[in-house]
């Protein structure tokens, strides 16, 4: 089984200031070393390591973890999409095999920074080098990101965390509309990833989660659907093993075929693992 899309960082106020004081569980460090035994547990055999930073940095960062455990399998990287010396940036990442792609946040940007000619032409150049490219959004951005995935027919492209739908509210129906359209296109997956952060933190409830799982699936099909935790994010509502029955439970009116499929080899044929 593999494991989607992990985080790890060295806490720095500053610098990760997204992480509030009401997320205090996770205003610390993260490591691989604080989720090798629940894998081991759960018997996950690796995970894809998601930037967290904005800098090339990062992409550093996370290579040397990689280089020091085995269990990440795949890494997915940042770097300035708009830079007019991206074409020899993506050759110089090209060098290390673990990192797979790139990923912006897109959730903090403008709908004219999603649309940006520039912006545009910069995922298109990752397919040049057969990087992947994460797609970051809230809900209400999706109309922008329809606009950006339609200029991109040939990229490989997942959506984040089902694009954080308004699970505490369960205003799904603009968000179900745009995930129907969103999913015609071929070339884009979904993790069905980080809804605990969406939801009431402590009080949410099982079938809010299902609501949005339910739309995931019927539009993108087990085969265009990977697990993802989200650790150590989805921290700030339960432990790691909570969504993970969460999600098998979910899972259970699929095929052995079927769960073999979100949990592992979407993942690992997506990113090339």
């Amino acid at each position: 089984m593999i494991d989607s899309h992990v985080h790890f960082w060295n806490f720095e106020p500053v610098r990760d200031s997204w992480i509030s004081e009401e997320m205090n569980a996770i205003r610390k460090d993260f490591s691989p070393k604080n989720l090798m035994r629940t894998y081991n547990e759960l018997q996950i055999s690796g995970c894809v390591a998601v930037q967290a930073n904005q800098s090339e940095a990062e992409n550093d960062f996370l290579l040397t973890l990689a280089e020091q455990n085995e269990m990440i399998k795949g890494i997915v990287g940042w770097v300035d999409l708009k830079d007019k010396n991206l074409p020899d940036r993506l050759s110089h990442w090209k060098n290390f095999k673990k990192i797979k792609g790139f990923r912006h946040v897109l959730q903090a940007e403008s709908h004219e920074f999603i649309v940006d000619p520039k912006f545009v032409d910069g995922v298109k150049q990752l397919n040049e080098f057969a990087f992947t490219y994460d797609l970051l959004c809230y809900h209400n951005q999706l109309k922008s990101i329809l606009e950006l995935v339609d200029q991109l027919p040939d990229q490989p492209l997942v959506l984040d965390h089902c694009a954080k739908p308004d699970v505490k509210s369960q205003d799904l129906k603009t968000w179900s509309g745009h995930i129907k359209t969103l999913a015609q296109n071929k070339n884009v997956s979904c993790k069905v990833s980080g809804l605990l952060a969406e939801a009431d933190w402590k009080n949410w409830k099982e079938v809010e989660i299902f609501n949005c799982f339910d739309v995931i699936f019927e539009n993108f099909g087990c085969e265009r659907v990977m697990y993802g935790s989200d650790w150590p994010v989805m921290l700030i509502s339960r432990p790691y093993q909570d969504w993970f029955n969460l999600v098998t439970k979910y899972a259970m009116q699929f095929t052995d075929a079927e769960r073999k499929l979100i949990f592992g080899e979407n993942a690992s044929a997506f990113y090339k693992l």
